[in-house]
């Protein structure tokens, strides 16, 4: 019987052939922490008696959930990573680097195989260049951070095939929404989730990172997307043991909207249409790169929104590289209002929070109530391209009435 990645994975860093449900401890490459973790990791290490990382060359504390800072307290915890980090030797992106994981990549700090513990739940983007990476607690990475090492069941695997080619104006947002509410947000517990088969190969690093993003939104340990791996030691084999497996065809996916409160209630957007929404919010690890950007300038370019947008760039490289190129003038002339590269409202730290009773049509992760800053607020997710339609149109549309 063959071994999946998860099995492979694990085994290369163990030195040993592992099996899905065995405990084992291996090294870790790559630590990485938030604002908003990273102060708690930093007390667990010197709680545990650290004095100095094992890796201080390999662990990363990037400021991004509050920045700029908003309040006293947090420009405290703030002192505190950049004290730590200028005294320890590891790496800090301060406050205008952008959200963690964007920066992670951006920096190709993140390799294939790597072993990569985040104090921040969707760690499983990675999966998108070919690692095995998880969220972890701040107690758990504050202990890798002292060993280099960290223990792990390994997971079992849930395989996601997917053929064909997507519709114009359908994206990897949708692909990765239509999965979840078909399988639940528990549906993979615990799982790595393996995208294959021809349809995601022809995603780009871009949309890969999408899927692997939101692998946790379905209750995954990680995702992995498959075409992204070159070492044949790490490409699961054809005979592994899957605990699940899913088929789809990329021409059946429709644009798709998860609606409140939770990301496995979702629902084609046409089946929504007329739903009236107060704000749209393009941002967070999921949907603000370049890329997505884009999509929103091309629907919006020489048309006026009728609702407000908001939207907050994954990092300073994709703002800059936006303006560059001439999206960040289409889309302020559209209407739209930006804010500093980072979190932003996806966590409801900063500007934009929703009023009572509002509707938010958002490119971000997650929507149980009160994700975005006020609890009295609704909050529907979907892809780049139905954001930018339902900016426009001041509610929900499918992105495909609109494309030129």
């Amino acid at each position: 019987m063959g071994y999946t990645f998860s099995e492979k994975a694990i085994g290369k860093k163990a030195g040993r052939a592992v099996r899905a449900g065995e405990c084992v401890i291996v090294p870790v490459d790559v630590v990485m922490a938030s604002d908003t973790t990273g102060p708690i990791a930093i007390k667990a290490f010197q709680d545990m008696g650290g004095k100095r990382p094992a890796k201080p060359e390999r662990s990363f504390f990037i400021l991004d959930h509050a920045v700029p800072c908003p309040t006293e307290k947090i420009a405290n915890l703030h002192s505190l990573i950049r004290s730590f980090c200028r005294e320890q030797g590891c790496i800090l992106y301060d406050q205008e680097a952008g959200v963690c994981h964007q920066v992670m990549l951006e920096h190709e700090h993140v390799h294939q195989g790597d072993i990569v513990l985040g104090a921040d739940s969707h760690t499983s983007s990675y999966g998108a260049v070919g690692a095995f990476s998880t969220g972890v607690g701040s107690t758990d990475l504050g202990a890798a951070l002292l060993t280099g090492k960290t223990w792990l069941r390994v997971p079992e695997t849930v395989k996601v095939h997917m053929t064909g080619r997507l519709h114009p104006g359908v994206s990897a947002k949708d692909v990765i929404l239509k999965i979840i509410s078909d399988i639940t947000s528990d549906g993979a517990t615990y799982m790595t989730m393996e995208f294959c088969g021809d349809g995601f190969a022809a995603f780009s690093r871009e949309e890969a990172v999408t899927v692997c993003n939101m692998a946790i939104e379905a209750g995954g340990k990680t995702g992995v997307f498959v075409p992204a791996l070159t070492d044949p030691d790490l490409i699961p084999d054809q005979d592994a043991q899957y605990a699940r497996e899913l088929f789809y065809r990329a021409e059946d996916i429709v644009p798709m909207v998860a609606c409140p409160h939770s990301v496995d209630n979702g629902k084609p957007a046409s089946a929504l249409a007329g739903q009236k929404i107060d704000l749209v919010y393009l941002g967070s690890c999921t949907n603000a790169r370049l890329s997505d950007i884009k999509i929103a300038a091309d629907i919006l370019r020489g048309r006026k929104i009728a609702t407000r947008m908001l939207i907050c760039p994954a990092s300073s490289a994709v703002l800059s590289e936006a303006a560059r190129l001439g999206f960040l003038s289409d889309l302020i002339a559209s209407g739209a209002a930006f804010s500093a590269p980072g979190c932003g409202l996806c966590v409801g730290t900063l500007g934009g929070v929703p009023g009572n009773g509002e509707s938010v049509l958002s490119t971000t992760n997650r929507n149980f109530l009160g994700r975005m800053g006020n609890n009295k607020s609704f909050v529907y997710l979907a892809s780049p391209a139905t954001a930018a339609a339902t900016a426009l149109r001041g509610t929900i549309t499918d992105p495909r009435e609109v494309l030129a």
